[in-house]
């Protein structure tokens, strides 16, 4: 598929007259609403100064202001969306010229979600209790953060107070560190957590475009599809996941894997498990790009135990500093003692435990066997990916560069397809788990976005997560006091953020047509499809 399209038909596509300008101003007001909307509805700890503060009382006591922050908050996670799909169809020629304007966005679109409270996720404040825990020499794989005195003037997600931490030691230093801070404030401590969250998302800037370079397909394009996606900001920088210097570090690992060298990959992506383990699926697919395209089963075998002793050497290492060992292992199921309505697994499991306990047997046993078989399958499908024969991709469909459409050697067409292999490993992982963050969906785009996604309807099918998780993010945790009903709250987040994304995606005439494209209408930097 070439994604090229002819000077005439963009001059008939009315929505390319203009500059990026205003989409790029209406994605920083859309940023500036949600910093505003997080000091009403935002998360702070019991011990935090702020909340004596009498502006912060007004914003979280009172009823009216309580609904106005929230409205805000979905207004401007609303702008975001509209403004990111506007960039595409400003920047659809994605020549050299996009990439300053992408990072002008980028920087835009950040800089005020840096200063917010954080947002539908109280995981930073777990991460100080964990820290906490850390500094009191308690073992973070073993004792929850109930363990501490006053432990709920932390502010952590009551999942957590009881629940040992699935991270790996280089985070848990981190927090152990932030702690460690001159300050009593939980607002201090959060600083270095987001700034990590900060770094994580540079690195995906410097290295999604680079990967996706390498497999023959438009950096820009790539930058704005998975970093500036709303969705990705919004978790990674407002909510303060961790997962964003994961990825950012797993992603430069394969970067390096993937070019040739791969003790540096395998440095990087250790980091990345040490952040959090999920990214040890990666390590098989780092040992194939060191292989290359013309190993045997021997020099497989050979490289995937070298892979795996450097990277558990670096392990043991770190456990050995913090006395802690392995011990993360044990706690890798963590995450996995809830569920969601929207995993396929989860719901499928917990609506038959639920038809079976309705007619008086065990309900719940056949619930955990659903959820064991899935985890099972996802294993079977992590190996199959990893042990069957990869042959180098066909020449993909292509998207134009500056100097024409680059010819891709027969290593970059073998770490694409290995590449295109892990995604679907980390796929089967996430989609066969009860439970799915909307986070988790950014680890599929970004593997999915450096190995080739399409237009049509590969790429319509992103946006329509982006516009789903979106969704779910505006009507997720919202912090409420007791006293104002946290029903009306959310009936206020799910219609005003429901009726914006749909008018977004169905009735905007200047975005609804990426979402329900016409017949016989080819649109800026959509490829006629043949």
């Amino acid at each position: 598929m070439s994604n090229k399209v002819s000077s005439k038909s963009l001059r008939k596509l009315p929505f390319r007259t203009g500059t990026a300008d205003s989409a790029l101003w209406q994605g920083f007001a859309g940023s500036v609403m949600l910093l505003l909307g997080s000091f009403g509805v935002g998360w702070l700890a019991s011990s935090s100064v702020l909340i004596r503060n009498p502006l912060f009382i007004l914003a979280r006591t009172t009823p009216v202001a309580v609904i106005t922050a929230t409205v805000l908050l979905c207004v401007g996670a609303v702008l975001m969306l509209r403004a990111w799909l506007r960039l595409r169809q400003h920047l659809a020629g994605w020549d050299a010229s996009s990439r300053p304007i992408l990072i002008k966005a980028l920087i835009l679109w950040v800089a005020p979600m840096m200063l917010a409270l954080p947002l539908f996720s109280r995981d930073s404040y777990a991460y100080i209790g964990q820290g906490r825990l850390m500094l009191e020499g308690l073992n973070p794989y073993t004792d929850g953060i109930s363990s501490l005195n006053n432990y709920y003037l932390l502010g952590p997600d009551t999942l957590w107070t009881e629940a040992p931490t699935p991270y790996g030691p280089l985070w848990l230093w981190l927090e152990q560190i932030a702690v460690l801070l001159p300050s009593h404030s939980p607002e201090i401590a959060l600083i270095p957590f987001r700034l990590a969250c900060l770094a994580g998302v540079i690195l995906l800037a410097i290295y999604v475009p680079k990967l996706a370079a390498r497999h023959g397909f438009n950096p820009q394009r790539a930058l704005w599809l998975v970093v500036l996606n709303p969705v990705v900001l919004i978790n990674f920088i407002a909510s303060v996941h961790n997962d964003a210097l994961m990825l950012g570090l797993v992603v430069a690992g394969i970067y390096y894997a993937s070019a040739k060298r791969p003790v540096l990959g395998i440095l990087l992506v250790t980091a990345s498990i040490a952040i959090k383990p999920i990214t040890l699926i990666a390590l098989p697919f780092v040992g194939l790009l060191w292989a290359g395209s013309q190993a045997g089963w021997v020099r497989k075998f050979g490289l995937w135990a070298a892979t795996l002793g450097i990277s558990t050497a670096i392990m043991a290492f770190m456990g050995a500093i913090n006395g802690l060992g392995f011990g993360w292992l044990a706690a890798l199921q963590t995450p996995g003692t809830v569920w969601i309505w929207y995993a396929p697994v989860g719901l499928f499991s917990n609506v038959v435990g639920f038809v079976v306990g309705f007619f008086g047997s065990a309900g719940p046993a056949v619930t955990d066997v659903i959820q064991n078989m899935g985890q099972i399958a996802s294993i079977l499908l992590v190996m199959a990916l990893a042990f069957l024969p990869v042959k180098a991709a066909a020449a993909p469909f292509t998207e134009k560069f500056d100097a024409g459409t680059p010819v891709l050697e027969e290593s970059q067409r073998y770490s694409q397809a290995v590449l295109r292999r892990m995604a679907w490993a980390f796929a089967a992982v996430v989609l066969m788990a009860p439970m799915i963050q909307p986070w988790y969906m950014l680890w599929l785009l970004a593997f999915f976005a450096v190995t080739g996604i399409a237009e049509g309807w590969q790429l319509r099918t992103a946006l329509y997560l982006t516009a789903f998780f979106t969704m779910i993010a505006l009507t997720d945790q919202l912090s409420v006091f007791p006293w104002i009903p946290v029903v009306l709250i959310r009936a206020v987040a799910i219609v005003v953020g429901l009726a914006g994304v749909l008018y977004i995606m169905f009735w905007d005439k200047k975005t609804r047509g990426l979402f329900v494209p016409r017949r016989g209408l080819v649109r800026a930097g959509e490829a006629p499809q043949n």
